[in-house]
């Protein structure tokens, strides 16, 4: 079992608090490792070392910070195989969403390299004789990423690239329940000879304390977070002590909508790669679904018929399982609170409907509801699990009025063969994100960013890049000088 440090200043140290977190493989309820449960010391001597590295890091041209983090992806793509393994053993992640994940992690510290040579300024005519108006795109500052246990390596990714890409430092905090992949990520930055000291650096511990205390502090810049809607708000309670800028991602309640003139087939098979992927434990994954009332029977078959085809497995030991378990007891615990609610209140359960039976770990069956009614719990909150939820509708107004009647706005999607219907859904929907005929899943050079409660901000491309910079307009007066 490995006891893991905190990385401060370039160096590996110890807490100042004397307790420790468990990371309980969710497969095996097994204990695999340890991380300090880290104090609001040791937060505060984290950003000092940002702060103080801060004024060299952002002057470094652009193109070495680019290079530099260019290099972090290929390093961690030559311990792919390490970070799919640590990935599946602390989240429970199956082996292809695993890999595809540390596959998107390596391609995004790729990406975001790229845009070292992009970050741009402007000139602005004046109104006055002999005035030039200079717009300059400067790093932030200090940012302070707080990352979320369902995808830990990806999302670091996100916040770390862009951070240093830009010219900010950074102090992560990662989940206390999927730290090690962060912690392997570490080891990258203290090999790398070229890395300076202190513009990354590593506190672990309670999201509490932790997230608090970074979000309070008067010498961080942004505060980037994804995760629940509750935290959110105490993460932006405790910025505004000092008017510190938040980026949340806070996740989402998205709604797919079937018309009746989709391909059932196409709707069926996306659908379920939504709602399944990392066992239903996604911001993004659709989690309730609309559909025509004379296409409902047909649509619920075929997707029934998916989801009891899934198989369960230890991720690490069954490279084929389709399915691994939710990442603790109380997610387990309150997946199925919610299905029995829904089915007290009526629902009717077309396949699953409860916990898995198997020896170890918390695995929950994948779930279909039918009769469900749109202003059941279920229908409203997050459910972060493997299931799915069904309501009919017979128009369009109705559908869209119901899908858009929600604190979320992160994602949603539409299944439709007629254009027409596929313009006026994107055009109506209040979502960040609307998918047409696909599963809901973003590209790194677009736009992650949801509306209402799921939050400020966003990632990905070059509108994530912005979030990162700070605007610096210069007036420059000079005298003619006429011969």
């Amino acid at each position: 079992m490995k006891d893991h440090q905190l990385y401060i200043n370039g160096e590996y140290t110890s807490s100042t608090g004397d307790e420790w977190i468990d990371i309980i493989n969710p497969a095996t309820e097994k204990v695999v490792s340890r991380t300090p449960k880290g104090t609001s010391e040791d937060v505060d001597k984290a950003v000092e070392a940002a702060s103080r590295a801060q004024t060299e890091w952002e002057q470094v041209p652009n193109i070495e910070r680019g290079r530099i983090v260019h290099k972090m992806g290929e390093k961690i793509a030559e311990r792919r195989e390490t970070f799919i393994d640590l990935l599946q053993e602390e989240q429970g992640k199956d082996y292809e969403l695993a890999s595809g994940e540390v596959d998107l992690a390596i391609d995004y510290f790729q990406y975001m390299s790229e845009w070292a040579r992009r970050i741009e300024g402007d000139i602005v005519p004046s109104d006055r004789p002999n005035e030039n108006i200079l717009v300059y795109k400067k790093p932030i500052g200090v940012v302070a990423g707080i990352i979320p246990w369902n995808f830990p390596v990806f999302i670091l990714a996100r916040k770390v690239a862009t951070a240093l890409m830009t010219g900010c430092t950074v102090v992560i905090k990662p989940s206390q329940h999927t730290p090690n992949t962060a912690m392997e990520f570490t080891k990258i930055v203290d090999e790398m000879s070229e890395v300076p000291a202190g513009i990354y650096n590593v506190v672990t511990g309670a999201g509490s304390e932790i997230g608090n205390a970074l979000a309070s502090h008067e010498k961080v810049h942004m505060v980037t977070m994804t995760g629940s809607i509750t935290a959110g708000t105490k993460v932006m309670e405790a910025a505004a002590q000092n008017i510190t800028k938040v980026n949340l991602e806070l996740g989402g309640k998205a709604p797919a909508i079937v018309t009746e003139n989709a391909d059932l087939d196409l709707a069926a098979a996306e659908i379920a790669t939504s709602r399944l992927a990392n066992n239903g434990q996604a911001c993004t994954n659709a989690e309730r679904l609309y559909v025509h009332a004379n296409v409902a029977e047909e649509l619920t078959g075929k997707l029934k018929k998916i989801f009891e085809e899934k198989t369960f497995g230890n991720p690490r030991k069954d490279k084929e399982a389709d399915l691994g378990p939710l990442v603790n007891q109380d997610r387990l615990e309150t997946v199925d609170e919610m299905v029995q609610n829904a089915i007290s209140s009526g629902a009717k359960v077309v396949t699953g409907g409860g916990a898995a039976e198997v020896e170890d770990g918390f695995f929950y069956k994948p779930t279909i509801l039918t009769d469900v009614t749109h202003e059941s719990d279920i229908m409203t909150d997050e459910i972060f699990g493997p299931v799915l939820p069904i309501s009919t509708f017979s128009t369009l107004d109705e559908v869209i009025e119901k899908a858009n009647d929600t604190v979320y706005g992160l994602s949603s999607s539409v299944y439709t063969e007629d254009l027409n219907e596929a313009m006026r859904v994107v055009n109506e929907m209040k979502f960040g994100e609307t998918y047409v005929n696909r599963e809901n899943f973003e590209a790194v050079q677009g736009y992650h960013a949801g509306m209402r409660q799921s939050g400020l901000g966003g990632t990905d491309g070059k509108y994530g890049v912005e979030d990162f910079l700070v605007t610096q307009v210069v007036y420059m007066q000079y005298k003619e000088n006429k011969k």
